[in-house]
């Protein structure tokens, strides 16, 4: 599946609205680190580097959420294949 530049901002949402399903914050800050899931004071937290392109925004949030569990909750099928394909690739 290709997915154009312009797509990601969409799927960048979609993915945050997973992550809340998760009770997970996503945040997009500054730095020299790529970015990820850590706990912080007992809150889920995703980093994600602000600097970073929208695909591999993406691509690091696919991944956190893959790395959480997702199998349990609905995802639009769409969705779910996305995630799939971008966490093979990273």
């Amino acid at each position: 599946m290709k997915i154009k530049e312009k797509e990601f901002e969409q799927i960048i949402d979609e993915l945050k609205q997973v992550a809340s399903q998760l009770g997970v914050s996503v945040r997009f800050e500054k730095g020299d680190f790529k970015g990820g899931f850590c706990i912080v004071k007992e809150n889920k937290i995703i980093v994600i580097n602000k600097f970073a392109n929208t695909q591999r925004k993406a691509a690091i949030l696919a991944t956190a959420l893959k790395e959480l569990g997702i199998d349990d909750i609905y995802i639009n099928p769409r969705l779910r294949e996305i995630i799939d394909e971008m966490t093979e690739s990273s």
